[in-house]
């Protein structure tokens, strides 16, 4: 069989060169027959006899390497370029695509055409590049490089166009970008740093003119609308044709030019900005720019500022208008005040919960806000017993104006918001405490579901301690009404033993309810066979418990003979003593009363006060002045008439707000130590900061300590050996068990 005759190189190649001017033909148009299976094979075998026979080494198979090569960049030289040269703007970018094309056909052919030479020798090279990078190479360091700045140009320019609202031939630009993508062969580089760098500081000069022109003649809402829509068309041009890496920094340069460079003018504008926009409650406007601000880091602290500066002016203006109030003694002042701030609060609330998603930073600055306001005296009165009249008078208005359930628990929950930002919750709850107490005491008409109810809220929300008293004086009350059925069966079995009066008496838990005065006030004999008689009752109840009475906050029911009808007279205890004294003598003396009754003299300037300058003049005194002094003696005015059957004399009001502000103070002192001896206890050993830090935040819940006053307390501690500091390092300390 005769062998096969063996091609030179040179004879090789030239049979090579054949198929490469075919395929140049068909790039070019010409008519030219595809290739086929046959010529393929030829090609193929080819290159595979000159990469493997005898007579061929490695260096033929690097010479075939560097044909191929050239043979890209003679086709580039000769026939890519001469078509780009001459082409500018959009023309240019088509046949650019259009050369890419025919250089990627090529491509194709030919790397079939050569395969054995990339499997058998191009890839066991490292330092050659693959066949199919070869032309890539080829057009990126020939064209891409060469007419760089021409391409860029002419894509930044259509980018433009079409933010100006031209249609544009997007398919184009993408393909064109593919190329610049490709160009990097696997690596950004080569597209960042020939074409987004550029484009992304194109954008950048592009949206500061936008803005600058729009700022002058937009307002705020107006000027948002359209940078959301700049916005959400640079994404859509990502989409459509930037590469998706090019995302996050376009954006970054959109927000920058047109939302963080003028933030400050913008939002902080009188007209339309932030102010304005909460002022005319234009809640969309203010969604869409939290939207815009919330994607930038650190972009919604203004927005917060500026909320929390308009919340402060507005409680302020409120808190200026109640002290004004207070100083005209306007009628239900501290209703009007605390029914603004809850309104206030709503409103904004509703802003922080529907235009800015609840994001922490506004949530803190509504905080912040109304920590301010809500701790703000109004006329000497700390808001903390403003919020507790407003309680009171809530239950008496709910009575009165027959609200409904669901009103009433709307506004408890109301007062517990604004609660939570006083800081001075233990005040409250003093006062509170004291409100009730008179309440449930005097108001025997009071509905105590309301108290209940308000209770339950405080103790959700502050801790059984917070209420503890308060529900203590409920079941007091409650075993009151109790006792008193029992004393009233216990009275009718003991008939020696009943006054001849209908006798009341509530028992109260010392601890639980408000301190009140008691006095060794001289009783009437018959009221004395009271005492005793439930005395007696009691001591067949318990015999482990000391009674202590508290006159002061007793009332009695006595008729008054006077000359033209009998009236009957409702007075406190004290009262009540007082007038039967003039049932055995005409005339008395301040100073023989005072004898007599065993009072203080405030506690009896008081009660004659009442009953001598006051409306009812139940007492004639002479002199007749406005005021009592020791000197007055005093007759019982038995001219004295009023067209009613039944009429209360109440005593003069005592302002208790200096006292319980007093209690209460006294009261954080035990409380400082108690925290301090708690922490040090199951701490054993702390530095001075720490413990000052865990005491701040154990008392929190009920009020915010001074820190002066914890370290005046830690020293009392140490004095009294709780506590001392370390010989070593005087900054920490130890608990003394």
């Amino acid at each position: 069989m005769e062998s096969k005759k063996k091609l030179s190189f040179e004879e090789g190649w030239v049979l090579m060169e054949l198929g490469i001017t075919k395929l140049k033909k068909i790039l070019k148009g010409f008519p030219e027959r595809p290739f086929t299976s046959e010529e393929y094979m030829t090609f193929y075998t080819t290159v595979y006899d000159l990469c493997t026979g005898r007579m061929f080494s490695s260096e033929s198979s690097f010479k075939l390497y560097a044909n191929y090569r050239k043979v890209f960049e003679e086709y580039i030289q000769s026939d890519v370029l001469p078509c780009l040269e001459d082409k500018s703007g959009e023309f240019l970018l088509r046949e650019l695509v259009k050369q890419w094309d025919d250089v990627s056909l090529m491509d194709h052919w030919l790397s079939r055409f050569f395969y054995y030479l990339q499997r058998c020798y191009v890839s066991q090279k490292t330092n050659l590049l693959s066949l199919r990078s070869v032309p890539v190479v080829a057009f990126c360091d020939m064209v891409q490089k060469e007419m760089n700045w021409k391409v860029r140009d002419a894509v930044i320019s259509l980018i433009d166009r079409e933010r100006e609202g031209e249609k544009i031939d997007r398919t184009l630009v993408k393909r064109i970008l593919e190329i610049f993508v490709l160009m990097g062969m696997g690596d950004m580089d080569f597209y960042v740093e020939y074409f987004e760098a550029q484009m992304i500081s194109d954008t950048g000069f592009y949206y500061s003119s936008k803005a600058c022109t729009w700022i002058l003649q937009d307002s705020c809402s107006d000027y948002m609308i359209k940078a959301e829509e700049c916005l959400k068309k640079e994404k859509e041009r990502v989409v459509n044709y930037l590469h998706y890496s090019s995302e996050p920094k376009l954006i970054e340069k959109v927000q920058k030019e047109l939302l963080i460079v003028r933030q400050n003018q913008l939002l902080g504008n009188e007209q339309s900005g932030c102010h304005a926009l909460i002022r005319e409650e234009k809640s969309d406007d203010l969604s869409r720019i939290f939207r815009l601000y919330d994607k930038i880091p650190k972009g919604l602290e203004a927005m917060a500022d500026i909320f929390n500066q308009y919340a402060v002016d507005q409680g302020t203006g409120f808190v200026q208008q109640a002290e004004e109030d207070a100083s005209n003694k306007t009628a239900n002042m501290e209703e009007n005040f605390v029914g603004k701030i809850m309104e206030l609060h709503d409103k904004f609330m509703g802003y922080v919960s529907t235009c800015f998603g609840n994001h922490r930073l506004f949530h803190k600055a509504l905080r912040e806000a109304f920590e301010g306001v809500c701790n703000k005296a109004i006329a000497g009165i700390p808001f903390a017993e403003i919020l507790a009249t407003f309680c009171e008078n809530l239950v008496k208005k709910r009575e009165s104006e027959k609200l409904s359930d669901e009103a009433v628990e709307e506004t408890m929950d109301k007062v517990i918001q604004l609660l939570v930002f006083n800081s001075d919750k233990d005040l409250f709850a003093e006062f509170y405490r004291k409100k009730l107490a008179r309440r449930l005491l005097f108001d025997k008409s009071c509905n105590q579901d309301y108290d209940k109810s308000l209770l339950s809220k405080l103790k959700q929300e502050f801790g059984w301690n917070f209420t503890s008293k308060m529900e203590g004086m409920m079941t007091d009350v409650t075993l009151a009404r109790e006792n008193q059925a029992c004393l009233e069966d216990w009275l009718n079995r003991n008939k020696d033993e009943k006054p001849h009066f209908d006798l009341s008496v509530t028992a109260l838990t010392t601890g639980l309810w408000p301190s009140y005065k008691s006095s060794d006030l001289n009783l009437p004999p018959e009221m004395i066979k009271g005492v005793e008689a439930f005395k007696k009752f009691y001591e067949t109840k318990t015999k482990m418990r000391k009674l202590t009475w508290i006159y002061s906050l007793g009332n009695c029911h006595i008729n008054g003979k006077f000359e033209q009808k009998t009236i009957e007279l409702v007075v406190s205890t004290y009262q009540a003593v007082c007038l039967l004294l003039f049932n055995d003598a005409d005339r008395l003396s301040f100073s023989e009363i005072m004898t007599e009754l065993n009072l203080s003299q405030n506690d009896l300037d008081r009660v004659l006060h009442s009953l001598s300058c006051s409306k009812y003049k139940i007492l004639d005194k002479e002199p007749d002045m406005k005021t009592i002094s020791q000197t007055d003696s005093f007759v019982f005015n038995t001219k004295f008439t009023d067209r009613m059957r039944r009429i209360k004399i109440p005593l003069p009001p005592v302002d208790e707000r200096k006292k319980i502000t007093e209690d209460i103070f006294q009261d954080r002192k035990h409380n400082i130590d108690s925290a301090l001896v708690r922490i040090m206890k199951s701490r054993k050993i702390l530095s001075y900061q720490q413990l000052i830090s865990e005491c701040v935040k154990m008392l929190r819940p009920s009020f915010k300590p001074d820190i002066k006053a914890i370290k005046k307390r830690i020293e009392d501690l140490v004095n009294r050996e709780f506590l001392e500091r370390d010989l070593e390092n005087p900054t920490m300390f130890k608990y003394l068990p």
